[in-house]
């Protein structure tokens, strides 16, 4: 039996092909290590307060505040627009929330309609998860504990306190200051001050209408934010006050307008359709600047319900329609004053005279005046309104375009940087504006001019540049509208500037004398007391106007002041007083009013009185001391306007007083 023999050049290779091995695969285990090493201590090391912020961030989170909104002031400092407390309940779903049980609890502890539920299942299940969506708004105190009370038990619901916006005096200012209301997906932007997340919470509001919309941003302010501490699926478990970041309040707004003006304006109006504004004729600020009927904005900072808002669409007197800027109407024989001046400015003599008799022909057809002036000069055609005067010094003149260069120097047909969005140009017409209007007869033809020498025809304008226009008048100087006095405490010129008045001084002195004939001179048609301010030695001097919305097929009688109210002729009313020291112009519109002596003059005289009263400088002039059994004057502010003035029968005008 042969021994076993041993080769040890075999094992000894198999022992060098283990230590390889091992040597390699504890060579990577080594780098893999080193690697694992320095990337830890390089986390822990170098990013360790990165990573210490992330952890925190999953237990406590920065949720965006809305800032207090900036108050609105009048000129005098009252507050017209506010901020005060609000009670608000949110849902916030996640994906077991079932909101078909949540809103069914909800519904024993806060009011919850049919439709409004409907509309919370909607948005409840297309907003984001955890994204907080209104439920209600105005909580009441009762409410608002019911709700805190039982929140443990209300996964996703949340009640806290915020601020809502409010106007006090709401319905006289409506269309001036506007709303603001919630964020809509049309407001917010990719880029741009929109972009901003704050405009995401649900207690943000923005401008929607007015001066609230113009001046959104200086007056939204800068977010402040609450510190939270969150559970896992982002639910607050409770606050840390040392954490919050405070916001800025937004820039208060100061305006021009006066409240006591304009709230008496809107008394004056009661349910009358129409609008009132009123300048400053020595700097060019507005006053007042009212539109009737009017509505309370306040409904439309919660959000009006689908009858309540066609209640105010639907009613004919237009609530929601701006009628200081916005609507356009004739202007009747208050454009009188435009054709007088331009009249004057050529060369025409006041002194010149025609003869009315009721009724003239020419042109082929029969043009009409109220009554038979006889033979009168311009000024008695002014103050007494003469249609069948200013129809053939219309003729004269030759033409619309020198009339209308003057309407233009005296701010008819323009848009004025104010603030207020809505504005329309009205019209004044031109022979080029005819070209474009009309391009199949694109000719003027003489019998088109007789109409707008009465203020009729094309003509059309609004309120305020009816105000602008008289301002201008009395004041002798062309001023530019001002509404905003201050934002912050930065003090606001005028945004704009308007040209020379190209007139001489006379032409303007004889108008402001037939202005001054229209409320004191016999015949006037707003004399009769209709314009007396019974304010001692203080007058008003006026313009009346009747301008026709239809033909005379529509309203009856003398102005077409009687039969349907749609079909009646509008009243207008321009003034300024004291009439021998302009310092305040308006003017009046009664939409349908069918008179301007018999409804706006009356509404003109209560409105100017108490602009007039708070002037220290003309309140001491009617203070003088009386002789000894005079009687004294009253300076009741409060004295109602009549709501059916008659004029005197000689200062009727059917389709221009």
């Amino acid at each position: 039996m042969s021994s076993p023999k041993i080769y040890f050049n075999e094992v000894n290779e198999r022992q060098a092909t283990f230590h390889r091995r091992a040597f390699l695969m504890a060579g990577v285990a080594g780098v893999g290590l080193a690697a694992l090493g320095a990337r830890l201590g390089y986390l822990q090391l170098v990013e360790a307060n990165k990573y210490k912020v992330l952890s925190l961030n999953n237990e406590f989170q920065s949720r965006l505040q809305p800032p207090p909104r900036g108050l609105i002031l009048d000129r005098n400092g009252v507050v017209l627009a506010s901020n005060r407390p609000d009670f608000r309940l949110y849902v916030s779903r996640d994906e077991n929330t079932d909101v078909e049980d949540l809103l069914d609890r909800l519904e024993k502890l806060v009011p919850l309609d049919d439709a409004h539920r409907s509309r919370l299942i909607e948005d409840i299940n297309d907003a984001p998860r955890r994204a907080p969506v209104t439920v209600l708004e105005d909580l009441t105190w009762e409410e608002f504990s019911r709700i805190n009370v039982r929140a443990p038990e209300l996964a996703g619901v949340t009640a806290d306190m915020g601020d809502i916006r409010v106007y006090p005096f709401s319905a006289a200012f409506a269309h001036v200051i506007g709303y603001v209301a919630k964020v809509s997906k049309d407001d917010v932007t990719k880029d741009g001050p929109n972009a901003d997340p704050i405009l995401l919470n649900p207690g943000m509001r923005v401008g929607k209408a007015g001066l609230e919309r113009t001046y959104d941003l200086p007056m939204r302010g800068k977010a402040g934010a609450k510190k939270v501490e969150v559970d896992v699926k982002g639910r607050v478990v409770r606050e840390d006050p040392g954490g919050d970041v405070p916001s800025t309040p937004g820039q208060p707004l100061q305006l021009t307008l006066d409240a006591d003006i304009q709230n008496r304006a809107l008394e004056v109006f009661g349910t009358d359709s129409g609008a009132a504004v009123m300048m400053d004729c020595r700097t060019g600020d507005i006053l007042c600047m009212l539109s009737a009927p009017s509505f309370d904005a306040n409904r439309f900072v919660k959000g009006l319900t689908e009858p309540e808002y066609r209640a105010l669409a639907d009613y004919d007197h237009k609530p929601l329609f701006n009628k200081t800027v916005t609507a356009t109407y004739p202007p009747g024989s208050t454009f009188k004053t435009m054709v007088a001046l331009t009249a004057l400015e050529m060369g025409i003599p006041a002194s010149q005279t025609h003869t009315c008799n009721k009724s003239w022909f020419w042109g082929g057809r029969s043009w009409g005046c109220d009554e038979a002036h006889g033979t009168i000069d311009m000024k008695t055609a002014i103050y007494r309104s003469c249609d069948i005067y200013f129809y053939q010094l219309a003729l004269q003149i030759g033409g619309p375009d020198a009339i209308a260069a003057m309407a233009h120097q005296f701010g008819l047909g323009q848009i004025y940087d104010i603030g207020v969005p809505g504005q329309k140009p009205g019209l004044i017409p031109t022979i080029e504006w005819l070209k474009h209007a009309r391009p199949k007869d694109p000719v003027w033809h003489p019998g088109e001019t007789p109409s707008v020498g009465i203020g009729q025809g094309a003509v059309n304008v609004n309120a305020f540049q009816l105000c602008v226009m008289c301002s201008r008048i009395a004041g002798r100087k062309p001023l530019y509208p001002r509404l905003v006095r201050k934002i912050g405490d930065v003090e606001q010129p005028p945004a704009g500037a308007a040209p020379p008045l190209n007139v001489k001084p006379e032409n303007l002195d004889l108008i402001h004398a037939a202005m001054l004939g229209v409320t004191t001179l016999p015949g006037g048609t707003g004399a009769g007391g209709v314009a007396d301010l019974k304010l001692g030695p203080i007058q008003m001097a006026g313009k009346t106007g009747t301008a026709q919305s239809h033909g005379y097929g529509g309203g009856r009688g003398a102005h077409g002041a009687t039969g349907a109210w749609n079909q009646r002729d509008h009243a207008w009313f321009i003034a300024y007083a004291p009439a021998d020291d302009p310092r305040y112009a308006m003017a009046v519109l009664t939409e349908h009013g069918g008179f301007g002596a018999g409804e706006s003059a009356p509404k003109a005289r209560e409105i100017m009185r108490v602009a007039l009263l708070k002037d220290p400088e003309v309140r001491a002039r009617i203070e003088q001391p009386l002789p000894a059994g005079a009687a004294p004057v009253s300076a009741d502010t409060t004295t109602p306007a009549p709501s059916n003035a008659v004029a005197p029968a000689n200062s009727t005008d059917p389709s221009a007083t």
